[in-house]
Formats: C-alpha cells, sequence, structure tokens
C-alpha cells in the first residue's frame, strides 16, 4: 500500500456511496505531505486510475490541515462556477517518514485516507457552509520534517516539539472555533458533532470543553488510526456516517492543527 493505493481505494468507496462514476467529476483535490513521487500530483495519477479523462487534479499540501485547506480550494472552485463536482481526498502513508527510535513521534502517526464528493446544488440547505483557513510560518521549526528534495537525507524523519505544539494547538483551536462561531452566526449548541482533526485526545478535549460540547459527540478515533494528518478528518467523518453516529441535518464542525503552523475549519450539515 501507498498514497496512491489508498487514495484511490477510499474514492472509490465514495463513489460507490454517491452513485456517481468517474466521468461524473470535474475536479480532484488531493491533501497530502506523503505523495508516492516528487511529481507528478497524486491526484493526477488517481485520476488516471479513476478513468478520468477531462477536468483538472492536483495535490494541496498543508500537512495536517491539509484536507481543510483542500476543502476551502473545492468550495472556491463551486462558488466561483469552475466546478460543478469535485473529489476531495486526504491520503498519508506517514510511515515512510517516521524515525522508529524515536518514541516521541514513532507512536503518534499512521498511514491511511478519505474521500468527500462534493456537489453544487442550487438552493441546498445541506453541504460545506463554510471554511476557513490561516497559517504562522513562524512556527515551521517546532513540526516538521528533516529532508526533502535537494537534502542528502533523502526525505528526512518527523521532529517535533511536542509540548510546544500542544500549546500552541490548544489556544488556537480554542479561539478558532469561537471565531467559526461568531462568523456563521451560530451558537455552541448549534453544532451536533465535532470532527477534529486526530492528533492528541488531549487537544480534542481541550477544544470540546471550549465548544460545552460532551465527549460523546466528538468524533475520536485516534485510538484505533494514530494521527493520519490530511486522512483522519475524512476517515473520521466516514467511520461515524457508516456507523450510524452522525445523522442526515446534523450540523458538523471539522477542525484541524498541523504543521506550518496551519489549521482551519469547515462547517458542514449533513
Amino acid at each position: 500500500e501507498n498514497t496512491l493505493t489508498l487514495a484511490l481505494k477510499a474514492s472509490q468507496m465514495a463513489l460507490e456511496n454517491a452513485g456517481w462514476t468517474a466521468a461524473d467529476i470535474d475536479l480532484v483535490i488531493v491533501a497530502t505531505t506523503t505523495p508516492n513521487l516528487t511529481f507528478p500530483a497524486v491526484a493526477a495519477q488517481l485520476q488516471a486510475e479513476l478513468g478520468m479523462e477531462r477536468g483538472a487534479a492536483f495535490d494541496i499540501q498543508a500537512v495536517c490541515s491539509g484536507f481543510i485547506y483542500a476543502l476551502s480550494t473545492a468550495e472556491n472552485y463551486m462558488r466561483m462556477g469552475k466546478a460543478n463536482k469535485v473529489l476531495v481526498v486526504g491520503a498519508e502513508s506517514l510511515s515512510r517518514v517516521i524515525n522508529f527510535e524515536d518514541r516521541t513521534t514513532a507512536v503518534l502517526f499512521g498511514d491511511g485516507a478519505g474521500a468527500l464528493l462534493l456537489e453544487n446544488v442550487e438552493g441546498a440547505e445541506e453541504g460545506l457552509l463554510g471554511v476557513e483557513i490561516y497559517s504562522d510560518g513562524r512556527y515551521c521549526d517546532m513540526l516538521r520534517t528533516t529532508g526533502g528534495i535537494g537534502s542528502s537525507g533523502g526525505l528526512g524523519v518527523i521532529e517535533m516539539n511536542g509540548r510546544e505544539v500542544f500549546k500552541q494547538a490548544t489556544r488556537t483551536l480554542a479561539q478558532l472555533v469561537t471565531d467559526m462561531l461568531e462568523k456563521y452566526k451560530l451558537n455552541e449548541k448549534q453544532i451536533d458533532w465535532l470532527v477534529p482533526h486526530q492528533a492528541n485526545k488531549r487537544i480534542i478535549e481541550a477544544t470540546a470543553k471550549h465548544l460545552s460540547m460532551d465527549m460523546d459527540k466528538v468524533v475520536l478515533t485516534v485510538d484505533r488510526h494514530a494521527n493520519t494528518s490530511a486522512a483522519s478528518i475524512p476517515l473520521a467523518l466516514s467511520e461515524s456516517i457508516a456507523n450510524g453516529s452522525i445523522k442526515r441535518g446534523e450540523m458538523l464542525l471539522l477542525e484541524a492543527f498541523g504543521g506550518g503552523f496551519t489549521w482551519g475549519a469547515a462547517l458542514l450539515k449533513y
């Protein structure tokens, strides 16, 4: 398995669930920080594997916030009338960049993929209500890999200042959810489910507490999936819809924080 094969399986499942074919899709966006190749993009390879012969395909790299960034990009394409049906995928094979001798990071990360299909439907009450994304590059060194293109060390491995990441994530996400509720004129009681990036249970609990949400209304998969970076939100969303936890008409708040630092949130009415 690799990032492409994981993305392909997730995409095929999403298409089957929606009753679509690959020919219906106008745009493919893959959020990943672990592509199979430097180029072409995973999205272009995925497009070929799905049998698509039209549209556009590209990758987005915002590490753990990648899926939210991809949703934001898809939303803008759709609002501008540039795409009608979009496949958004989060896919990672983080095992390629783990130092298994470093127990502060090796136990945290995993591989996986999840996919979401979006359709522009005039007057629809459900769907993607809004997305906000942010970054602050001053914190680049707090969570990074040690290599990359041009590096003698190849891809390198993940390095993290866990204490600083935790501090910044809890503070930033608390402000983020407050800002989202204010901007979209909602209150905490109107959020039925929190679907967070699955980085750390303590960070997730802190965000839920800020929203005055019980943990039984928070999707938690990190104990089984680990931190799958850009894949964690769509994986969590997929599992919760499949097992019947999330139901039609419910309001979901998706949020993520990751290397860069990057962060963002999306409001989704299922």
